[in-house]
């Protein structure tokens, strides 16, 4: 089968590409000329259609505006020369989308319209992945309730769509981090390992209140003792103690990050001492007083590998002096960036490389 076969594709007429500088793009602020959209009703999916990027008309009473019944994920495009484009990893991101599709009741994507849907678009937009080293072109699959209806039930009808940024680093300096005692990211038997909305939505004003306090994003723990860490805001997080790395394990309650089983799989792949385990936030504090603690970093899509500067808990806090990031989460970040550009052996097979004219 063909990409003919599968998408209905209309062309801009016009590139806004000459409008946006591609060194200095922001974060999911500027988007790419093409997208992706693809209409659920009368119990199938119809034949997806890549059109101009623009606005999507709605009504007020939209199912997901009120319920958010919605899933996204979130993966990336990397310039390798004028020829290619490496995805990294986009059928992990196609798996995870299934189970969240499945967990919020939105029936699943076949796998092709997916993975093909986004290496169509890199191929008609390809200019825009941005040829700067750190700078990337984001990639935005998400599926949504179109039902017109306001009532808290399961959605008839939904639409799917794929849209493209291109972004710098997410963050550009070590980041602080703060429990709370207060709120709660997940629960076992809800949708922490989802990739939903909701999720996301509920962060937001611990988030705000941890700004406030001086620090850039809420380190969460488990909600039932309020004594295990789990994940940050915005990606997972790895420490580094006595030598061993060490990252929560995933039990419902953890987003199950691509960058982080990555980070495990190159742990493995070295040799390096790594557990995937319960470590409550006394035991974290405890080795920072010990000075066994000898490094922090979180692991995500957007953040990549993100240095640790501060974890703070009921009024203590571990520091770490550093400008950038430690040798730990340093390699790890060499790594992956070069197997996703194409520059360093890719062992693993998880580079899919896009042919671009």
């Amino acid at each position: 089968m063909t990409t003919d076969t599968i998408f209905n594709i209309t062309k801009t007429s016009s590139s806004r590409i000459e409008n946006v500088d591609l060194d200095k793009p922001g974060f999911g602020r500027e988007f790419a000329d093409h997208m992706l959209e693809m209409e659920y009703r009368d119990g199938k999916w119809q034949q997806p259609e890549i059109k101009p990027y623009g606005p999507i008309e709605i009504t007020p009473a939209l199912n997901t505006l009120h319920y958010a019944q919605s899933v996204f994920e979130g993966t990336k495009a990397y310039y390798v020369d004028g020829e290619s484009v490496n995805l990294f990893r986009p059928e992990k991101n196609y798996e995870r989308m299934v189970r969240s599709c499945e967990r919020m009741c939105i029936p699943t994507i076949d796998r092709d319209i997916f993975l093909e849907g986004i290496k169509e678009l890199i191929r008609l937009d390809h200019q825009w992945v941005p040829e700067k080293e750190g700078n990337t072109l984001y990639i935005r699959p998400f599926a949504c309730a179109f039902d017109p209806v306001i009532s808290a039930r399961v959605s008839d009808t939904y639409r799917f769509f794929i849209i493209m940024s291109p972004v710098g680093s997410y963050y550009d300096r070590p980041v602080k981090l703060t429990t709370t005692q207060q709120y709660v990211r997940a629960v076992k038997g809800g949708v922490g390992a989802a990739k939903t909305a909701g999720n996301y939505a509920a962060s937001l004003y611990p988030a705000q209140q941890a700004k406030k306090d001086g620090f850039d994003q809420v380190l969460w723990l488990d909600a039932e003792e309020h004594k295990y860490v789990e994940e940050v805001g915005t990606m997972n997080i790895f420490f580094v103690i006595d030598g061993t790395l060490v990252t929560p394990n995933l039990r419902g309650t953890i987003l199950p990050g691509v960058t982080r089983d990555s980070v495990v799989q190159l742990a493995k792949h070295w040799d390096m001492p790594v557990e995937e385990r319960r470590i409550s936030i006394d035991e974290v504090m405890e080795a920072g007083k010990k000075d066994t603690l000898d490094e922090v970093f979180g692991a995500g899509t957007a953040a990549v590998v993100a240095p640790v500067a501060e974890v703070h808990h009921n009024g203590q806090s571990v520091t770490f002096d550093i400008d950038g990031r430690g040798p730990v989460g340093q390699k790890f970040y060499d790594a992956i960036t070069d197997i996703q550009r194409g520059q360093a052996e890719d062992p693993f097979g998880w580079v899919t490389s896009v042919e671009v004219e």
